[in-house]
C-alpha cells in the first residue's frame, strides 16, 4: 500500500475508536473539524415554476379563534370548497412537485362541514356565535327585563280598582238611600240651642198596614223619644210619656200626643221645645209597619219581660223571660200598656229595650262586609221613616249612632222626673202624667249641657 493510500484512509479527527465507520456521502463536501464554529445554515431553497420564475411561499395559516363549543373553521351556512388544480414546483435535486393552488371560490351551500371525503351531512340551522364560556342559563331562570316594573304596575292597578270599589260602593249607596228618604215639614225654625237634638215619634196610624184596621181614624203618637247629643258629656235618650200634661201652642193644656193629633209633626215639635227648652234639629217618624220591617231586616231581636202577658189590645202574648221575636211580636211588645201596671212608664222602658236590641244587631264592622244586609236595612229604614225636610241620610246615620251611644254604659236613658202618673186636671183630659214642676226645669238644663252622669234617670215616682 502506498503512502497516499494510507493518508486517504486515515479517519477524521472526530472519529472515536470503537465507533463504526460512517460511509462517505456525496454531500460531505468537507471534513468535520472539532473546535470549529458550526457552518451557517444554507440559505432557504427557492422553489421555481417550470418556466423558471420563483414561486412565492405559501403563508402560514391564520391562528384559530377561541373555542365556542364547535370547530372554529365551520361557518354557518358555508359549504366546503373544492381544491383547485395543482401548480408544479421545482425542487433542486428532487425535481418538480405540485404545489396546491389557492382554492377557487365556490357558491355557498347548506352544508356546514368542509369536504373531507366523507359523505355529506344534513344541514344544521345556523346559530349565532357567542363568547367563550359556559352556555347561558335558560330564560325561565333569569329575570326578564321590565318584570319588576310590570309587577308593580299590576299591583298598583289592582289597588286602584279596590280603592275605587271601596269608595264607589258607599257613595252609590248613599246616593241611592238619600233618594229613598221620605220627607215632611216639621221643624219650627226656633233659635238653635247647644248640641244636637232629635225628636223621634212612633205613629199608631193604621194606614201603613202595620196592624189590622179596627175603626180608629187618624194617627197618634204611642212613642215620643227625645235624643240629645251635647257638645260635651253623655248622650241622653229620654222617653216622654204620651199622656204628659203640657201646654200646646194655640190649643191650651192637654196630653202631649194630642199635639200630634191636632197639628201633626210641626205642632208636636213646638210643644216639645216649649216643654224641654231644647230646639229640635231633626225630626223622624216611624209607623207600626216600619217597626216590623226594621226588626225583620236585622233578623229578629231578643227581648225580655218578667211577667206573663196576654193583652188583647196590643196582641202581646208573653211567657215571663227572654225570647227571640220577629217584627210582629216586637211591635206588640212595644205597644202593650193596659196589661202593665206601670202604664206609660213601663211601655217607654220596653220601647227603649227594643231600640237597644235593634242597635245591638246592627254592627257597623259586620255591615261593612255584608252589602246585602246594608241594602235591606237602608231599604227598611227609609220606607219606615219619614224625616224633616232638613234631614238627610247622613243625619239618619248619625241618629242611629247616637241611639247606640245612649243605650251603652256611657249614655243616659230614662224619663224626666215624674210627680204623678195619674194626674187628673179636670175637663176632658182624663188621667195624665204630671212632670215634677220643681226638678224638671233643672233636669232639662243638665241634659242640654251634658252635665248629668251616665246611667238611668227618672222612672216611676218615688222609685
Amino acid at each position: 500500500m502506498s503512502p497516499d493510500e494510507k493518508t486517504s484512509r486515515t479517519p477524521p479527527p472526530s472519529f472515536a475508536p470503537g465507533s463504526p465507520a460512517r460511509p462517505a456521502r456525496s454531500s460531505d463536501a468537507e471534513p468535520i473539524v472539532v473546535g470549529r464554529p458550526s457552518r451557517p445554515a444554507p440559505p432557504p431553497r427557492t422553489e421555481r415554476a417550470p418556466d423558471g420564475r420563483p414561486v412565492r411561499p405559501t403563508p402560514p395559516p391564520a391562528p384559530r379563534p377561541a373555542s365556542t363549543g364547535r370547530p372554529p373553521t365551520i361557518a354557518p351556512a358555508q359549504s366546503a370548497r373544492p381544491a383547485g388544480p395543482a401548480t408544479p414546483v421545482e425542487v433542486p435535486g428532487r425535481g418538480a412537485r405540485p404545489t396546491p393552488a389557492a382554492p377557487a371560490a365556490a357558491p355557498r351551500t347548506t352544508s356546514s362541514r368542509p369536504a373531507t371525503g366523507r359523505s355529506p351531512q344534513p344541514a344544521r340551522p345556523a346559530r349565532p356565535r357567542t363568547a367563550a364560556g359556559p352556555p347561558p342559563p335558560p330564560a325561565s331562570a333569569t329575570s326578564q327585563p321590565g318584570t319588576p316594573r310590570r309587577r308593580r304596575l299590576v299591583i298598583g292597578g289592582v289597588a286602584v280598582l279596590v280603592l275605587a270599589a271601596l269608595l264607589a260602593w258607599p257613595i252609590g249607596l248613599l246616593v241611592w238611600a238619600n233618594g229613598k228618604v221620605q220627607h215632611t215639614a216639621a221643624l219650627s225654625g226656633a233659635a238653635n240651642t247647644p248640641g244636637t237634638t232629635y225628636l223621634l215619634t212612633g205613629s199608631d196610624s193604621r194606614a201603613d198596614g202595620g196592624i189590622a184596621q179596627d175603626g180608629t181614624e187618624g194617627a197618634r203618637t204611642d212613642t215620643i223619644l227625645l235624643l240629645h247629643v251635647p257638645d260635651s258629656g253623655p248622650t241622653a235618650l229620654i222617653s216622654l210619656p204620651r199622656d204628659t200634661y203640657v201646654d200646646i201652642p194655640g190649643q191650651g193644656a192637654s196630653k202631649l200626643n194630642a199635639a200630634f193629633a191636632w197639628g201633626k209633626a210641626p205642632l208636636l215639635v213646638q210643644t216639645v221645645e216649649g216643654l224641654t227648652g231644647l230646639t229640635v234639629d231633626h225630626y223622624a217618624e216611624i209607623g207600626m209597619a216600619g217597626v216590623e220591617q226594621i226588626v225583620d231586616a236585622v233578623g229578629g231581636v231578643n227581648l225580655c219581660h218578667d211577667v206573663d202577658v196576654n193583652d188583647a189590645d196590643s196582641g202581646m202574648v208573653w211567657t215571663a223571660g227572654c225570647h227571640d221575636v220577629d217584627g210582629v211580636q216586637a211591635l206588640a211588645f212595644a205597644r202593650m200598656r193596659k196589661a202593665d201596671p206601670t202604664g206609660d212608664v213601663g211601655r217607654a222602658e220596653r220601647q227603649r229595650q227594643l231600640i237597644g236590641a235593634v242597635m245591638g244587631k246592627v254592627q257597623p264592622s259586620q255591615l261593612l262586609f255584608r252589602p246585602g244586609q246594608q241594602v235591606s236595612l237602608i231599604d227598611a229604614g227609609t220606607q219606615a221613616l219619614t224625616v224633616s225636610d232638613e234631614t238627610g241620610i247622613v243625619d239618619m246615620a248619625k241618629l242611629a249612632l247616637a241611639f247606640r251611644t245612649a243605650n251603652s254604659a256611657e249614655g243616659i236613658t230614662g224619663t224626666p222626673p215624674i210627680a204623678s202618673i195619674d194626674y187628673r186636671p179636670g175637663g176632658n183630659a182624663g188621667s195624665t202624667v204630671l212632670l215634677d214642676p220643681d226638678t224638671a226645669p233643672a233636669f232639662w238644663v243638665a241634659i242640654r249641657d251634658g252635665s248629668l252622669p251616665p246611667g238611668p234617670v227618672g222612672g216611676m215616682p218615688g222609685a
